[in-house]
């Protein structure tokens, strides 16, 4: 690979090829923190007596640079259940709406919550905001003209998503057994109007849980669930009746509590919204974007006295809360005493107790997992207690069940052999016997599915593929789901296939999993294909990782090698390896800088000038990736620099020109790369894909934002014909294996790399595994097919 130190690093008179990374000093940025999505410095845990902080405090943590799109993972990546420490260090930990920015922060990197993917943009995973989270995770989906007739792409699939919870909801009344996995068990007004006023122009809030990292994804919103079987599409939840917001707005009031809440409070809580709100001031956590410490000046300036730190319905409130905002890490549920740790950070005087009362009331559920065999035949084998929410355990039990059912329901094994030659022969044969496989490789692996679909078409099987990002010859997952891609569903609304194969398997989260593996038909074929060292999901789970880790299917590992210099320095790092590779053709370019200032004018240099004039690949085709959204060299910056360069223009329809590369986020976690045409009295209008896309104009600072600098959550599962990684010096800290991974990896024929880290890029490469997120799903899957081999 090649290091310039020349105003232009992509021309033919660079240097000879040097080690990666080059030992050029990187003088840090003057913030010396993390921009990823999530610049702000995590506040110190407050107890009950710092509570109802100022304006300056929300307007701080809010709109710091810590942003997040809708939908997308942090690029920081998703907190685990990280040390109980972390788990309360701040109050701001919530994920940006999935309506925060257009282009998710980072659906999954280092950055706490607040981060990228979701949270802050690091998304979000997104998350749930997720990851969409964050600037969404750059998943591919329809142009919102698809949706059903009278409602937009992100309604029609918020209405899927109420349906499928109403589903899982139902599936669980009937159960005649508990679960085998565990039992349920019988601020100030500026502060406040600081976060919803960040909320609602795209900043995102602050507060990060369960991360050591200092990019958390945030939550993405659940993926489209699958329409009502046999029904039509559902309208949307209407909107809370006048009385019922004008009820909230006057309680609000009475606590000091900005009007803006009222509509989304009511929202929230449902029937009786204000009468709710009176007895139980903390329920004002169920808006998105209020903090504890906010939360307890509302129901002081409602309680007097009486709002103490151990009242329970503070702490009921708070285990709720803490629970969500691990959600939007990408956990599904928590160890008990990290949930522990994180009431008391808050100032809960009897963490126990508070957490006792809320398994008791069943707000919260309680697991105990198996960790292995019992250490002698009359002890209890040993175990760890989950805490999680209802919704997430359905999901997850579910989501197994469904597994489950493909994988025994498949009895008609065929004989393939014929078709079983060359690249994807192993996997032909595991197919052809087996309703459920998992396939696992590289960019150059996905010949092995598409082998695979060709095989199956051949004998006459209706066949489907399915993508984060729309392959060629295939579907989105998105599309599938909402039915406006894909072969549609028969009677019983699944859909009309017998082999489905899914690639980028890595970013299903579980609601989007349980969605499309309940939506497979009895006797069909599944096949979840990705690479496992790519950033993970926006949303909550780890699918894919927690299948591999069950082995209660065949496994397929492909052996295919991603060619070239390039897939060489890939493939290193995802064995925590950063090697020197030989680069005759300069597929891969260090340029050192000194700042962040220098890291803005050299990838402006590089994109327009330097890699299309010795690469002959266009503007239009270079693609930025940076960790985070905020910081002097974040999405912003850059994405305002190569405006200037590339398109310059007023920005005459809310910040945009026609002809700016952008990216649109129509539901969180979702990041579609678009161009802007035009505006009118309807919105703002692109071209995607080459389809037309209409914003409304109320959404369009919501979920718009320029495309030319991305993070890498947007970008997974995307590749581009020349990738820029962008490393300015306060990124450091956001650095890990599955980031690097993934950014390098979206180069197909030439990557320069941006370098002002110095040797944080190889120590992260080495020593910055990805962030585990705690689930159940593995024991789910295990105790399923565990209980399946044993005699009747």
């Amino acid at each position: 690979m090649s290091t310039d130190r020349s105003a232009e690093p992509a021309a033919a008179e660079e240097t000879e090829a040097t080690a990666v990374p080059p030992t050029s000093a990187a003088a840090e940025d003057s913030a010396g923190q993390v921009p990823a999505d999530g610049d702000t410095p995590a506040p110190q845990p407050a107890t009950h007596g710092e509570t109802g902080g100022g304006a300056g405090e929300a307007a701080h943590a809010e709109a710091g640079n810590a942003e997040a799109a809708p939908g997308e993972a942090g690029d920081g990546e998703a907190g685990d259940g990280a040390a109980a420490g972390e788990a309360g260090a701040e109050d701001a930990g919530a994920a940006k709406p999935a309506a925060d920015e257009a282009g998710a922060d980072d659906a999954g990197a280092a950055k706490p919550a607040a981060d990228e993917a979701g949270a802050d943009d690091a998304g979000t995973t997104k998350p749930a905001a997720d990851e969409a989270g964050a600037e969404d995770a750059g998943a591919a989906e329809p142009a919102a003209g698809d949706a059903a007739p009278g409602l937009s792409e992100a309604q029609a699939e918020l209405a899927a998503q109420k349906i499928e919870r109403e589903r899982i909801a139902r599936r669980k009344a009937e159960r005649e057994a508990p679960v085998e996995a565990g039992a349920k068990l019988s601020g100030k007004a500026a502060d406040l109007l600081a976060a919803v006023r960040a909320v609602e122009s795209g900043a995102k809030p602050p507060s990060v849980y369960f991360d050591e990292a200092p990019a958390a994804p945030r939550k993405a919103a659940p993926a489209p669930p699958p329409p009502p079987r046999a029904r039509a599409a559902q309208a949307p939840a209407a909107a809370p009746a006048a009385a019922d917001t004008e009820a909230v707005r006057a309680v609000l009031a009475r606590g000091g509590a900005p009007e803006a809440l009222a509509a989304p409070a009511a929202a929230a809580l449902g029937e009786d919204a204000a009468g709710r709100l009176l007895e139980n001031p903390w329920l004002l956590l169920s808006v998105p974007a209020v903090r504890p410490t906010q939360a307890d000046g509302f129901a002081r300036a409602l309680l007097g006295p009486e709002a103490g730190p151990g009242d329970e319905r503070r702490t009921g409130a708070l285990v709720g809360w803490l629970l969500v905002q691990a959600g939007l890490k990408g956990h599904t549920a928590l160890e008990a005493p990290v949930l522990k740790s994180a009431l008391a950070q808050y100032g809960v005087p009897d963490p126990d107790e508070a957490l006792e009362a809320a398994i008791g009331d069943g707000s919260v559920l309680v697991f105990n997992e198996p960790l292995g065999p019992p250490a002698a035949e009359d002890e209890e084998p040993p175990v760890r207690v989950l805490v999680g929410l209802e919704g997430a355990a359905m999901a997850e039990e579910s989501l197994a069940d469904a597994l489950a059912r493909i994988a025994s329901t498949f009895d008609a094994p065929a004989d393939w052999e014929k078709a079983a030659t060359g690249p994807g022969a192993e996997l032909i044969r595991a197919v052809a016997g087996h309703g459920l496989v998992t396939h696992t490789g590289g960019e150059a692996a996905r010949v092995e599915p598409l082998a695979l679909l060709a095989a199956a078409r051949e004998f006459g099987l209706r066949v489907c593929l399915a993508a984060h990002v729309p392959p060629a010859g295939g579907v989105t997952v998105a599309g599938l789901l909402s039915g406006a891609e894909g072969p549609g569903r028969d009677a019983d609304g699944q859909f009309a296939l017998d082999l489905l194969v899914v690639l980028d398997a890595p970013q299903l989260d579980v609601d989007t999993a349980v969605a499309l593996v309940e939506s497979v038909p009895d006797g069909a074929r599944l096949v979840l294909s990705g690479d496992p060292g790519v950033l993970g999901s926006a949303g909550a789970g780890r699918v894919f990782a927690d299948l591999l880790a069950a082995r209660t299917c065949p496994q397929v590992v492909s052996r295919v090698p991603d060619p070239g210099p390039l897939g060489e320095l890939v493939s290193g790092v995802g064995i925590g390896e950063l090697n020197q590779v030989d680069a005759p053709g300069k597929e891969v370019v260090i340029v050192p800088v000194r700042d962040a200032g220098e890291a803005v004018h050299r990838t402006v240099q590089l994109v327009a000038e330097s890699v299309p004039r010795a690469f002959g690949i266009p503007a239009d085709s270079v693609q930025v990736i940076t960790p985070g959204h905020g910081g002097p060299a974040g999405t912003r910056a850059l994405n305002a620099a190569l405006k200037e360069r590339l398109n310059p223009g007023p920005g005459r329809f809310g910040g945009f020109d026609p002809g700016d590369r952008v990216v649109y986020v129509p539901s969180p976690g979702r990041a579609l790369p678009a161009r802007v045409v035009s505006a009118d009295a309807e919105g703002l209008r692109l071209e995607r894909a080459g389809a037309p896309v209409v914003v409304p104009k109320e959404l369009v600072e919501s979920q718009v934002r320029h495309g030319w600098a991305v993070t890498a959550h947007q970008a997974v599962g995307a590749r581009w014909p020349a990738v820029v990684v962008v490393l300015p010096g306060d990124a450091a800290q956001a650095l890990s294996r599955d980031w690097v991974y993934t950014a390098f990896g979206r180069a197909e024929r030439h990557l320069s790399v941006v370098h002002g880290v110095d040797q944080a890029l190889p120590r992260a490469v080495a020593e910055v595994p990805p962030k585990p997120r705690t689930t159940r799903l593995t024991g789910l899957l295990t105790a399923l097919a565990t209980a399946g081999e044993q005699p009747e």
